[in-house]
């Protein structure tokens, strides 16, 4: 069983480290992967090294696409090689989960990966789907993670621990992510409680998806 995490330049910390986790006690074999090999930096963190490219991937059942920062997508949607948006296309047509995490909906969804799917994504991000990808449709009330077939969504960053617990359960049985839940200790009750906001605009720049040659 093996999950496969492209990453770049500018992509959310714990959208990629999160679901890891989580996945490793799982017993999951992961694979990380980038256009190229090489140092890559996290969204206002640190440095990680990435050995495997896209052209060195496996043949992933499941393919999880982190968020990033907004002009970092953009440059991903509007590069005209399509480097990253294909290689999506291309290990979706062999995976038995396409998965995202927060803002990385907007990935799939530039591929149309998610047209005629139910999605969520990052609250600020909900926008998004009605002004550029209007096949997507949007699950109301902000889920922590949404399923509809095969496509499995999450909202913003932290959701992607909760969204990998529903994926580990999805591959290997609710016992399993239970012993996933006590191995992490994961039983969140945060300190402070607040309500999700309600965004009106799209904060991905304007970009045009290259055409599918």
């Amino acid at each position: 069983m093996l999950i496969g995490i492209p990453v770049y330049d500018d992509v959310d910390m714990l959208d990629v480290t999160g679901p890891f986790e989580m996945f490793t006690w799982a017993g999951l074999d992961i694979e990380i992967v980038a256009h190229a090999r090489g140092l890559f930096r996290f969204r206002k963190g640190f440095y990680f090294e990435v050995l495997k490219t896209f052209a060195d991937a496996g043949a992933y059942d499941v393919l999880w696409v982190p968020g990033g920062d907004p002009d970092a997508l953009a440059r991903l949607i509007g590069d005209p090689r399509r480097t990253y948006l294909d290689f999506l296309i291309r290990q979706s047509q062999r995976a038995r989960y396409v998965a995202s995490v927060c803002e990385g909906a907007m990935l799939l969804a530039a591929a149309g990966l998610l047209d005629g799917y139910e999605a969520t994504t990052h609250w600020a991000f909900v926008p998004c789907f009605k002004e550029r990808f209007p096949k997507v449709k949007v699950a109301a009330d902000h889920p922590r993670f949404c399923l509809d077939r095969n496509r499995l969504t999450g909202g913003g960053i932290s959701s992607g621990l909760d969204e990998a617990l529903k994926l580990i359960e999805l591959l290997l049985g609710t016992a399993a992510a239970q012993a996933v839940q006590q191995s992490t200790q994961y039983y969140p009750k945060p300190p402070v409680e607040s309500a999700i906001p309600e965004a009106t605009t799209c904060p991905l720049p304007p970009v045009t998806i290259p055409a599918v040659h």
